[in-house]
C-alpha cells in the first residue's frame, strides 16, 4: 500500500504543478472542491423519496476518485514530508473496522453527510470517514489506485494534447477517451512501478492510431 500512496501523492503533485506551478502558496479551497463533489455523489446514489432511484454504484465509485485527488492535495500542503503524508494515509484507510458494503441506503447517506459536514468544520480531509466510504461503496484501495492513477494519467493526457486551446480531440475512432482508458488499464500490470507511464503510452498509441 505504501507505494501506491507514494505514487499517488507523486501524480497528484505533478497534476497540480501543471496546473499552476506555485499551487501551494495559492491557498485553493479543495475542500469546498470535496463537498462539492460529495453532493454529486449524492445525486448519483439517489436521495429522492418521491421518485424510484437506484444506487448507480460506478459513478459513486468515480466520484469518490475525484474526491481522493483533493484530499491529496490537502495532504501536500498540510504535512513538511512525504512519509507522514503516507503514514497519514495508510492510518486512515486502516480504520474501516465495523463497515460493510452497502447494505442500507439511509446510512450510506448519512456517512456521506458526516464526511461533508467534518469537511466543511475543519476545511481539511478526514481520511478515516473516506475509508468508510470506500468500504461501504464496496471498493478496495487497490481499485482506488487503479482508478486514480488512470484518471490522472489521463488527465495529463489531455493537457499535453492540446485540452486547454481546445485541440484534444476527446472521441478517438468513433469512442470517448473514457473507453480506452478502461481497456487499456485491463490490459497492464497495476502492480509494475511503471503502471503510470505505461498507462500514459498505451493511451498515446491509440491517441495516434485513431
Amino acid at each position: 500500500m505504501r507505494a501506491q500512496l507514494k505514487t499517488m501523492l507523486e501524480l497528484q503533485d505533478s497534476m497540480n504543478t501543471k496546473v499552476n506551478e506555485n499551487w501551494r502558496e495559492q491557498n485553493f479551497a479543495w475542500y469546498r472542491a470535496i463537498w462539492v463533489e460529495c453532493a454529486e455523489l449524492m445525486d448519483h446514489f439517489g436521495w429522492k423519496w418521491w421518485k424510484k432511484q437506484v444506487p448507480d454504484v460506478e459513478q459513486v465509485r468515480l466520484e469518490l476518485i475525484d474526491i481522493w485527488h483533493f484530499g491529496l492535495s490537502i495532504l501536500l500542503t498540510k504535512f513538511s514530508t512525504q512519509a507522514l503524508m503516507i503514514d497519514e494515509l495508510e492510518q486512515g484507510l486502516k480504520s474501516t473496522s465495523g463497515i460493510q458494503a452497502i447494505a442500507d441506503d439511509e446510512m450510506f447517506r448519512e456517512l456521506l453527510e458526516t464526511f461533508a459536514e467534518e469537511t466543511i468544520a475543519s476545511k481539511s480531509f478526514s481520511v478515516s470517514t473516506f475509508a468508510k466510504l470506500l468500504t461501504a461503496a464496496d471498493m478496495s484501495v487497490d481499485q482506488l489506485y487503479c482508478g486514480y492513477v488512470g484518471k490522472n494519467v489521463l488527465n495529463f493526457f489531455r493537457q499535453d494534447h492540446g485540452y486547454k486551446d481546445g485541440s484534444y480531440k476527446k472521441l478517438w475512432s468513433g469512442r470517448e477517451d473514457n473507453e480506452h482508458l478502461v481497456e487499456a488499464v485491463a490490459e497492464l500490470d497495476a502492480n509494475s512501478a511503471t503502471f503510470a507511464d505505461d498507462l500514459y503510452q498505451a493511451l498515446l498509441e491509440r491517441y495516434q492510431n485513431a
